[in-house]
């Protein structure tokens, strides 16, 4: 059975699943598979909510590794998707973690993807000695440690907030800055990062803190961004950066829009998604906004993989952000699964599969992968920036 959970059904169906506190299982068929053992990869975060829209590029990144491994015929094993919703939420992920840990056959998950749920939930990974690889989840304060269980494809937030700031200030010579955050464990550090490399630059930052609102997995009012607006145009800065996720950050352009601002707007990997433009009222709001995304070599599925991603999941894999880190991170697990010694048990094969990890590396699409002790890769980042052009993201350079 092939994974499933498009934008439609996503809500509906992984909602009703997490109640239970019971993890959605798609697998291409394990027929013939009797005499091989069967490993599972999971996926752990949001596939339903107000900021689905990024779970679900990921997800299809790590079903279409699967499958391309498993319809090769050539591993020594049979690997099945588990995946498990935390809808981004660091109250809701510790019980989806505790799911994945109790899956008898898991032996590494592809995730969290949201900061503040990886802060949540790795206690359970770590204890268990279960590898954690995220697509997408970018704080600096996760990356600790030697032989650390989490690990992550994708630059730190030290790197990629350095290089927003350098952005606005230095490329588009901004001198004073409102730094948004939306009180988020990703959005307050990645605000703070901007915020001190702003001042560093030259230029003067002032910062503000908007929870995240009903509407978007917190708790805040949506009446919060009218007077907001309100404040940050009576403030006069020529420009805004916005440290937090697409879902709020389209709710605030469309207050900045009635309000009349008419400053440089910016924002970071959490806004990166096409949702962003359709959830922006009116949809014109978004345009001309920047966004920036700590990338590698390629930051998104190109050629025949997007092909094939796109059949998959019926995106387009040009605007699927974080698919092809999903894509890598999948990739790596099955590599290090093959080379590596693998016992019978468990409890011995998924600490084994942890310190295979941080041995190997691994060329993948997104570049040269190569893990630190405390998780970080050990490469320098690229960081990408797009424009919302005419509606639609469009890439304008890298650091």
């Amino acid at each position: 059975m092939k994974f499933r959970l498009n934008k439609t059904v996503a809500a509906v169906a992984s909602s009703a699943l997490l109640l239970m506190a019971v993890p959605v299982v798609g697998f291409a068929s394990a027929s013939g598979a009797s005499t091989k053992p069967l490993y599972t990869i999971g996926y752990e975060g949001p596939l339903s909510g107000g900021n689905q829209q990024l779970g679900l590029n990921m997800v299809f990144g790590v079903e279409l590794a699967i499958n391309q491994a498993n319809a090769a015929g050539k591993l020594p094993f049979k690997l099945h998707l588990a995946s498990y919703d935390d809808q981004g939420s660091g109250t809701l992920s510790p019980a989806q973690a505790q799911a994945a840990v109790s899956n008898k056959t898991l032996v590494a998950v592809v995730g969290p993807a949201f900061s503040g749920a990886t802060k949540a939930a790795e206690p359970y990974y770590s204890a268990a000695h279960i590898a954690t690889v995220s697509p997408s989840a970018t704080a600096a304060a996760l990356a600790f440690g030697t032989n650390n269980n989490f690990m992550r494809d994708v630059a730190g937030d030290d790197v990629q907030g350095a290089a927003d700031a350098n952005f606005l200030v230095k490329t588009k010579s901004l001198k004073t800055l409102d730094v948004i955050n939306d009180g988020s464990f990703y959005g307050a550090g990645l605000a703070a990062v901007v915020a001190t490399q702003v001042k560093t630059d030259g230029g003067t930052a002032t910062t503000y803190t908007y929870p995240e609102t009903g509407s978007c997995g917190g708790t805040a009012s949506v009446s919060q961004y009218t007077a907001a607006a309100t404040q940050i145009v009576a403030g006069n800065a020529s420009g805004i950066f916005y440290g937090g996720y697409y879902c709020d950050f389209g709710l605030l352009l469309g207050a900045l829009n009635s309000a009349g601002y008419k400053g440089t707007i910016m924002s970071g990997d959490g806004s990166w998604s096409t949702a962003l433009i359709a959830g922006t009222s009116p949809a014109s709001a978004a345009n001309n906004v920047f966004l920036s995304e700590a990338g590698g070599g390629s930051s998104f599925l190109t050629g025949k993989l997007a092909s094939e991603y796109q059949s998959l999941s019926h995106f387009s894999a040009a605007a699927a952000s974080y698919a092809a880190q999903a894509y890598d991170a999948t990739n790596m697990i099955i590599q290090s699964l093959k080379t590596m010694k693998r016992s019978s048990s468990m409890k011995s094969l998924r600490p084994a599969l942890v310190k295979e990890l941080h041995k190997i590396t691994f060329k993948g699409v997104t570049g040269v992968i190569k893990f630190q002790g405390n998780g970080d890769l050990s490469r320098s980042s690229v960081v990408d920036f797009a424009q919302v052009q005419s509606g639609v993201i469009t890439s304008v350079g890298h650091s």
